[in-house]
């Protein structure tokens, strides 16, 4: 794999699996429109981490299961289609019916922050299985891409839920699960070829 085409897809994997956090940074963003720049980096922080920890453990876990079972790495690609399709599906899904009904707005308290930040990179551990014939130095440096994206990506929505409020929130949900579909089809084809 080019540098140019793994630097792309890490790019693009942060760029889906941050929709679910931009919409709750529009959210946060409107409950504190006063909200200072270090909180908006403490929020965009803890997003950001998750983001970085979550595939790197998905990861661990695929190789730790890849080492004792060989032949399970041949069907990789078809778990992460599967795993990258439903969790696109669903995040397709929920901003269609977010777009129908009215936005709740959530406590930015330490601990519901850290709830949202589980919440929303839970799925993230599925791209353990798209990075799983990663070499360790390729894996680090994919979920530092997909940290630094998340947390660029939430700081704007941060600032744009302080700006403009919710309007935006169901069409990111959207574009992430389209892009994590897109993502599941590279992965499956360069995996099946």
């Amino acid at each position: 794999m080019t540098m140019m085409i793994f630097f792309f897809n890490s790019v693009l994997l942060g760029a889906g699996l941050a929709m679910d956090a931009f919409s709750v940074s529009l959210a946060n963003g409107l409950n504190e429109s006063k909200m200072k720049a270090g909180r908006m980096c403490a929020i965009a922080g803890v997003f950001g981490g998750f983001q970085f920890l979550m595939p790197l453990i998905g990861w661990f876990c695929v190789n730790r299961i890849a080492e004792a079972f060989e032949t399970f790495r041949r069907f990789i690609p078809w778990i992460a289609l599967i795993l990258l399709f439903y969790i696109g599906g669903k995040m397709i899904l929920e901003g269609v019916r977010k777009e129908n009904s009215s936005p709740v707005k959530p406590a930015i308290g330490f601990s519901a922050l850290l709830v949202q930040g589980i919440a929303t990179s839970i799925d993230a551990l599925s791209v353990g299985f798209a990075i799983a014939e990663y070499h360790t130095l390729e894996a680090f440096g994919s979920a530092v891409i997909i940290g630094a994206v998340t947390f660029a990506i939430c700081m704007g929505g941060l600032y744009l839920g302080k700006r403009f409020g919710m309007k935006l929130a169901d069409k990111a949900s959207i574009l992430g699960g389209a892009i994590l579909i897109a993502i599941g089809l590279e992965i499956f084809i360069t995996g099946i070829l």
